[in-house]
């Protein structure tokens, strides 16, 4: 196919964390970076810890923060010199009262970096961090936001799954880092979303005009995530690519229904992370006597993320909601049966490529898990239709794009003002 040329755009890609290990917001910065620099624009990832794991010809810019939620020095203590720092001590001050500082803070050094460099860029695409530094930058330069889903929705269900008074207050500390995205989302003009839910979820709480949103649904690499035929499927083998203990992601309810089916049933769940020590998942998993049929990955390569794919007879993606849901479309480009929640935007995902259940309900996927490994020809049929469906409906060259698309329509507006 020809591409017709276009002007070469000079793109800052703001990102406040991209952990490159698992997280959509990481996977989102990588392939939309290497995409829209196959496009022929200059792509530079402004990035907090942790960084992401971006292609050689993709410019990283560090940021460095306190970091006080790296896994390997969880809440350290600073040192007095780095709290001479006002917005460290700003970063510290907030994350020590139990509140989520790291958006702000971003904010604030990457107005401090931009401050000086505003002639280096076309525009400006924050995902994200929806920052008061924002209202900053958008002032000197064309800027874009891209809005996953609206965390106002984590915290509902945060709360609802939390039965104590005081632990329901800290989850308000937390997240009342909520107010200020509020406020800096309803000064933007455009903003990208990446699906038809997300975008009446955050027009309805956030209060602001669907017309100011761009749908442009995330891709999946195919370069990375395809079906491997020399793998052979082990027969009864579940795979889920989540292991956190967010009530949001919806392990809870996978974990009772694999303990249902592991009655009368011989099945293995691998799910793809590391728990959190003592935390409510593990706490689970020993309640209901399942340590031997729930394994645990860790922490794992790219390459061998696709060697579990390809050894699944099928995927589950039990979340409450998802504002696009990678893992349904990174299972279906690997050819893998899948099975999903109707949470938030996974059926725009997966479409009628898969089994489709209501969220929260371990019976629901009990039984649609027991069809599917119970009936090989339903799980080719689904096999088939998931990899087509990723195909011609989710790719990164299409979402780039878009997304430059957009980016021209910022820019000629900006140029109005």
């Amino acid at each position: 196919m020809t591409v017709a040329p276009q002007a070469s755009l000079k793109i800052a890609l703001l990102s406040y964390r991209s952990n490159p290990h698992c997280g959509g917001q990481g996977v989102y910065v990588k392939s939309l970076s290497r995409a829209l620099t196959d496009l022929d624009h200059r792509v530079d990832v402004i990035s907090g810890p942790p960084y992401p794991m971006l292609d050689p010809d993709v410019r990283l810019i560090r940021l460095p923060s306190l970091d006080l939620y790296n896994a390997n020095d969880l809440f350290r203590i600073p040192k007095i010199w780095e709290l001479k720092d006002p917005v460290n001590l700003m970063e510290w001050l907030g994350i020590s009262t139990m509140g989520f500082s790291e958006p702000l803070s971003f904010g604030m050094r990457v107005w401090n970096y931009l401050k000086t460099r505003v002639h280096q860029y076309d525009i400006i695409h924050d995902n994200q961090s929806l920052s008061y530094g924002l209202w900053a930058i958008k002032r000197k330069l064309p800027t874009i936001a891209t809005i996953h889903h609206p965390i106002t929705v984590d915290l509902d269900i945060a709360l609802k799954s939390e039965p104590v008074t005081w632990k329901k207050l800290k989850h308000l500390r937390w997240y009342s880092f909520l107010l200020m995205q509020k406020i800096v989302t309803r000064t933007l003009p455009h903003i990208i979303t990446v699906s038809t839910c997300a975008q009446k979820d955050i027009s309805h709480r956030f209060r602001i005009p669907e017309d100011r949103f761009t749908i442009i649904p995330n891709g999946i690499n195919t370069n990375l995530f395809y079906p491997k035929p020399d793998i052979e499927r082990v027969k009864n083998r579940i795979i889920v690519t989540n292991s956190a203990d967010t009530p949001l992601k919806g392990l809870y309810y996978l974990l009772l229904a694999v303990a249902e089916l592991a009655r009368d049933m011989d099945i293995r769940l691998i799910v793809v992370g590391t728990p959190k020590k003592n935390g409510r998942i593990l706490r689970l998993v020993e309640k209901l006597g399942i340590q031997g049929v729930v394994k645990f990955t860790g922490r794992i390569t790219d390459e061998e993320f696709v060697r579990q794919y390809a050894k699944a007879t099928v995927a589950v993606i039990p979340s409450v909601y998802e504002g696009f849901g990678l893992p349904a479309g990174e299972a279906m480009a690997c050819g893998v049966p899948v099975i999903s929640t109707t949470g938030g935007a996974l059926p725009e995902v997966v479409g009628d490529a898969g089994i489709l259940v209501p969220p929260a309900d371990p019976t629901a996927l009990a039984d649609a898990i027991r069809k599917v490994l119970t009936e090989p020809a339903l799980a080719k049929k689904l096999s088939t239709a998931g990899y087509q469906r990723v195909q011609n409906h989710l790719t990164w060259q299409a979402a780039a794009q878009k997304t430059v698309d957009a980016y021209k329509r910022v820019i000629n507006d900006y140029r109005k003002i």
